[in-house]
């Protein structure tokens, strides 16, 4: 099942050239079975027409011409703001983010985000200049005191008016894992004061300068644990190897390559961690000789010699405080249940994530995952096939019930 099947998410659509993105957002959730609602601005049907979000819905896109028809039983704003579970307002211009810090209702979409009490994601899109200004910048402060309103975005890039810097409105690829975040917390940011650090991807041992000791982890998982983490209210720290994916707008990402660049970085930012997890495939040998140049194929060892990589892992369990959290991952084939729990005894770790990596739709490489939770109190808990955030929610939920 998706992040999205059978939720019911309201898109505001605010007046600017962003608004061709979140098409493409409404296209996604309306295909992973989400119940999709729309509201237009005035502003907004200058850039998309309400038939475009309509067949896109598979909805009745709203405008202000449907708010003062009497076409419904009750007052339109008010079943909208009841319905909604989460709504997402973008793009967020100056002008809507205005009326969001003043309390100001004068048409449809500001009146329906009054009369609701579910959590409301904002992307803001502007230019640089206005993005800077005083009063915008007043007015976004303001809105971050609310509880109800969370945040993603801007972003630095090229903007419409061809201006490199901070205004661009978050991709779509950064705008759905939070939507589906919050409608697992329902908005509650229960990690809030956590330092998280998380260790994602695959490490590579070379040979020489082209070719390497390595594994086939891309580093998902992590990224999905950085983003729940973030979206949770943590401050997160992404320790990663050569990966193909961006860090989360909000997450401290920390490039790495080999084992040992990783063991240094996670050295550095351990004691300021609360948890730690060590979702990372890490090497378990190295050669030991390195070419400074590429060997000719005529000079490649028919055996080659290796030595042991240092176990980051058990390193970080000799220094872990009593305060500390620290949480491992074993990728298995086979029983997954035995190593793990030897695993977690032998590195003393908190909580140990068992996931199959031979199983179809799961591990290495894949969108989804599963696993059996364990924790040194002999708890256990069967995560079913699931997308990875949601797997890294389901952690989360459990590392909190220590």
């Amino acid at each position: 099942m998706s992040d999205f099947a059978g939720k019911r998410i309201l898109i505001g659509l605010g007046g600017g050239i962003a608004a061709y993105k979140v098409c493409e957002i409404i296209s996604a959730l309306a295909k992973s079975g989400a119940q999709v609602r729309a509201i237009l601005t005035e502003a907004a049907q200058e850039f998309v027409t309400p038939l475009t979000v309509t067949t896109l819905c598979r909805h009745p896109a709203y405008t202000d011409q449907s708010f003062w028809q009497p076409l419904y039983p009750r007052p339109l704003h008010i079943e909208l703001g009841e319905w909604a579970e989460v709504m997402l307002l973008a793009p967020l211009t100056a002008d809507l983010l205005a009326k969001l810090a003043h309390g100001s209702a004068d048409d449809l979409l500001t009146n329906t985000i009054l009369a609701s009490t579910c959590p409301v994601l904002l992307a803001p899109a502007m230019n640089i200049a206005m993005w800077q200004q005083q009063s915008v910048q007043r007015n976004w402060q303001q809105v971050q005191t609310d509880p109800r309103y969370h945040s993603v975005g801007p972003g630095s890039g090229l903007l419409a008016c061809d201006t490199v810097g901070l205004g661009r409105m978050a991709e779509p690829g950064q705008i759905l894992p939070h939507l589906a975040s919050l409608l697992h917390t329902a908005g509650k940011k229960d990690l809030a004061g956590k330092q998280i650090l998380i260790s994602a991807g695959s490490t590579q041992e070379y040979l020489d300068p082209v070719r390497y000791i390595g594994n086939p982890a891309t580093g998902k998982m992590g990224l999905a644990l950085a983003q729940a983490a973030h979206q949770r209210g943590a401050t997160a720290q992404l320790v990663h190897g050569p990966v193909h994916w961006e860090a989360p707008l909000g997450v401290q990402a920390v490039p790495v390559v080999s084992a040992e660049q990783m063991r240094r970085s996670l050295l550095e930012y351990f004691p300021a961690a609360d948890w730690i997890i060590m979702a990372a495939a890490v090497a378990d040998v190295r050669p030991v000789h390195r070419a400074s140049q590429k060997l000719p194929k005529q000079s490649l060892p028919t055996e080659l010699p290796l030595e042991p990589v240092p176990d980051i892992l058990a390193e970080l369990s000799c220094l872990k405080r009593p305060d500390q959290r620290l949480i491992g991952f074993a990728a298995q084939t086979g029983d997954i249940l035995v190593p793990a729990q030897r695993k977690l005894v032998e590195k003393k770790l908190d909580v140990i994530a068992a996931n199959p990596v031979d199983q179809p739709g799961s591990g290495f490489g894949s969108d989804r995952n599963q696993a059996i939770l364990l924790d040194h109190q002999g708890r256990q808990v069967h995560i079913k096939p699931c997308s990875k955030l949601q797997m890294a929610h389901a952690l989360f939920d459990f590392i909190q019930e220590l």
